[in-house]
């Protein structure tokens, strides 16, 4: 007979069966959650995210179209290990298509996925013809990208670096 006080359900070996499927199931979406969230490239909202929608697909082919006419090309010495809150010298290189330095005003923009109100943008100093350096203090841990913009006279120039992790302590 099938009662609530019948405490033998829990030696069946199919409600054990039954409960194993349901921790296998929670276990492969944990992980692939986890797998999804570390290993893909960011797709982090921008603040004018409205205002870029709205821009016209001749807008954006024409400013591909410079981007690629420019053929600039930036090389960054990046640190081995970066820690937050604590200032973080950086080193970008920039030369055109033939090789010779490009010299202008540069600005970094830091970007966070999780907290926009972290975002922040220092200018880089032109320490000599095409090499410029800075030091980037990160206020918080986790996944941080890089937005270089470059402008010499009417010509600009935007690259985004790949996705970084900002550790709390040296390890």
């Amino acid at each position: 007979m099938i009662s609530q006080d019948n405490k033998a359900a829990l030696r069946n070996p199919w409600v054990w069966a039954v409960i194993a499927l349901i921790v296998v199931v929670l276990a492969v979406n944990i992980t692939f959650i986890m797998y999804s969230a570390n290993s893909s490239r960011s797709a982090l909202v921008e603040q004018d995210y409205k205002t870029k929608d709205r821009k016209a697909n001749e807008e954006l082919l024409k400013e591909l179209r410079e981007q690629q006419s420019l053929a600039w090309q930036t090389s960054i010495k990046k640190p081995k290990s970066l820690v937050m809150n604590t200032p973080t010298s950086y080193e970008i290189s920039v030369v055109d298509r033939d090789g010779k330095p490009v010299s202008g005003a540069m600005d970094v923009e830091a970007y966070r996925a999780a907290d926009a109100s972290k975002d922040f943008s220092t200018a880089f100093k032109e320490v000599s013809p095409g090499n410029y350096q800075g030091y980037i203090n990160f206020p918080l841990k986790g996944y941080w990208e890089l937005r270089i913009h470059l402008k010499r006279g009417e010509d600009e120039f935007r690259v985004t670096t790949d996705r970084f992790m900002v550790a709390e302590k040296a390890e």
